[in-house]
Parts: C-alpha cells; structure tokens; sequence
C-alpha cells in the first residue's frame, strides 16, 4: 500500500488565489504528466483541480518527500520562480499509504472541501481521474483506490446527513447573487462550459432568468448548455467583439490567464455606465485585478464565500463523525480487498499451469492409454478430468485467500 502517494496543495493551507498559479492549462497537461511520468518513474498519476485544491496522486515506489515534490513542481514546467515554488512546498500536505487513501476518501466526501456537504468534488475527483485513465495515465492500482474512492463517498452522501439541504460553492455564489436583486431579465453572459456553470444556470434558470449569452472555446459544448437555456451561443474568442451588452458576468474556465481583461470589460460594456455585477468562480480568477481598480463592479469570488462556507461546516459538524466512521470502515475493507487482489495476481497463472499438466498427460504421459480406450471410455475420462481441472484451479485460489485474510 506504501506506492500510494499524494501530493496536496488545498486553501487550508494556501490563499485561493495563490492556488491558481499551481493550475496547469489542459491543452497541455496530458503531454506534461506524461513528461514527468517518464522523468521521476512513476508508474501511474492522475491530477485533480478545482475551485479550492489542486493535488497529483501517484502510484510508485519512489520516495514523496519534499524534495521530491519540489523537484516534480519544477518538472512540471508550471511557470514559478524558484522561491514561489518553495513557498507552495513548505505549504504542502503529502501523504502515503493508509493515510493517502483516507484524504482521498475524505475528499471524495467533501470533508475536506471549503463548502463541507457539497457534492460536487466526487463528480470533479472522478472526471479528474478518467480523463487521465483515458490518456493511459493509470492503472490496475489506482483503479482500485477509485473504487474505494467512489463507495466510500456514495456511502456517505446516502447515510449522513452531511449533504441534507445541500450547500455548495455555486449555491452560495448564487445566494449573493441573489441578494443583488436582478431583474430576471437581466442580460448574463456566461463564460465557460465546465460542470460549474452548467450548475449555476440551473439556478438561474429555476429562479426564472431568461436572457443567456454563453461563451466556451469549443463551439459544441457553448451550444449545448445555450439550448438548454434558451440561449444563444458563441466561441470564446467572440467575447472581444459582443456588443449586445450585459449586466451580470458568470465565468468559470481552466484559463491560467484573465479572461475579462479591462480592455475586454470595457468593450462589452459598450458605452453603459451603470455598475455591472461579476460572478468569478475560476482558479485563478478570470477576471483581471486591473478590472476591479479601474470599474465599480460588484464582484463574487471563491474567497468571499469562506466566512459562509465556515458557518456551513459547525452546523455539519455531528455528521462528520458519522462520515468518519463510514470512511473507516471503507479503509479496512479495502485492506481485505487488496490482500484478495494480491493473491489473485500472484494465481493467475495456476489455470494456464494446470491446462499444461493435463495436455502432457493426455498427449504424451499417457497418450498410447488414452488411444486405446474406446469412445465411451474416453468421453467418461474427458468428464472426469474436466472436471477435477475446474476443482483444481478453484480450490487453493478459495484455500489461498482465505488463509491470507485471516493471517
């Protein structure tokens, strides 16, 4: 269990606006987990982002210590000064073994998330996860832990609690949204596709806003969310040229550069004056600080919804415990499961051993027997072995399980 490292870097320890610096661009990230798979010897990784924590899970035998991780931030090519880089280290948590599992299950149980309840993480831990496993990034090893990963959570959120009357990231942002009294047919643009502003604007659709204006660099994913919001749709790069005017922003996109520069507010502004309304939940923001300096703007982001998301955790704080406990128990039996797993890899090759034992008998040991048997005979001797094979490979496979587990 010892190859199961991680490497996290979460806003208990880190201010989410510095988290942004660590988020690395999808355009290229296959090809730089790839790089530093090769590089360190790592046999499987996968990488996780989101609005309050970015974390690189592996699989290998190597040491993850802090040197360690700061030489794979440095090969990871992310764009930070020598000393940044140590600063995000010192900041760090590592974990290994059984106490990697146990963050990756609290995680997937958004016990460790800024909104304590919220379900969102085990939606983004597993898209996380398979976007790598469909890059060949993962195996057999980390495909195990997900599936623990994967109950563990489902345990929770069905016998807790801690997801009853669900609060999020998102619900929060809207609650302040909210609490701005827009018209419901106000003019909001939406920038960004992902699973965030898809779930804001079920919001926003069910509290009766109607006048959508959606933004994505892949054309087909802006379509799809505008047809479900009766909106209309449009590429990212079209942002620079809308002149239809707005009042509200939502943006969430993978951008590790501003996407509302003041060059860009200033034209989709278009000539109005009044004070707009901007719901930034992208880390690192979209929007430029040089935005917020230079227009009155009122401004949601992440890091203003902490005073909420800390109120939300002390009235969750009697279902921790219950998730605690369900979490526990999902450790212990993946320690059983992983034992059963060991011992079916290391019998794998019992069946192709006993078919080979029983073709040297029959071709060769005792062919000139067997030939002169006749046809009866010889379909009675086929039923007999058939079935003394099936017993022999089943047998000490069942024998060496259960001798394992119970020693």
């Amino acid at each position: 269990m010892k190859y199961l490292k991680v490497i996290a870097f979460t806003h208990k320890q880190i201010e989410l606006k510095e988290l942004g610096k660590l988020v690395i661009c999808q355009e290229n990230l296959t090809d730089k987990l790839r790089a530093v798979k090769a590089h360190f010897g790592i046999d499987e990784i996968f990488y996780l982002s989101t609005c309050n924590r970015v974390e690189f899970v592996f699989s290998t035998a190597a040491e993850v210590n802090r040197e360690f991780a700061e030489a794979f931030i440095s090969e990871m090519r992310i764009g930070l000064c020598p000393n940044s880089t140590k600063t995000f280290i010192d900041a760090a948590n590592i974990f290994e073994g059984k106490e990697a599992l146990n963050h990756l299950l609290r995680t997937s149980c958004s016990l460790e998330s800024l909104v304590v309840g919220e379900k969102e993480i085990l939606a983004q831990l597993r898209k996380a996860y398979d976007d790598c496993r469909e890059e060949g990034l993962t195996g057999d090893k980390l495909r195990l832990v997900m599936e623990c990963v994967v109950k563990a959570a489902k345990e929770v959120y069905t016998h807790t609690n801690i997801s009853k009357n669900p609060i999020s990231v998102v619900s929060l942002a809207y609650r302040k949204l909210k609490d701005l009294k827009l018209c419901s047919n106000a003019r909001v643009l939406i920038i960004g596709a992902g699973e965030t502003n898809r779930n804001i604007s079920k919001y926003l659709q069910k509290h009766k806003f109607s006048n959508f204006a959606v933004f994505n660099r892949t054309l087909e994913k802006a379509e799809q969310l505008a047809a479900d919001l009766n909106g209309e749709a449009y590429q990212l790069a079209d942002l620079a040229n809308y002149k239809k005017g707005f009042d509200a922003i939502i943006t969430c996109t993978s951008a590790v550069e501003p996407i509302i520069t003041p060059e860009i507010y200033t034209s989709l502004l278009n000539g109005e004056t009044g004070k707009k309304t901007i719901v930034d939940l992208a880390i690192p923001n979209d929007t430029a600080p040089e935005v917020l300096e230079q227009f009155d703007v009122n401004f949601i982001e992440v890091h203003s919804l902490n005073e909420v998301a800390k109120k939300n955790l002390q009235e969750r704080y009697q279902e921790l415990v219950h998730a605690e406990a369900i979490i526990e128990q999902n450790i212990t039996e993946y320690f059983v499961m992983l034992k059963q797993r060991k011992v079916e890899l290391a019998m794998r090759q019992v069946p192709e051993k006993i078919k080979e034992i029983r073709s040297n008998a029959m071709n060769t040991v005792f062919a000139d027997e067997v030939q002169s048997l006749d046809e009866e005979s010889r379909a009675i001797l086929e039923k007999v072995i058939n079935y003394m094979e099936k017993k022999y490979i089943s047998v000490p496979m069942i024998m060496a399980k259960d001798i394992l587990i119970n020693n």
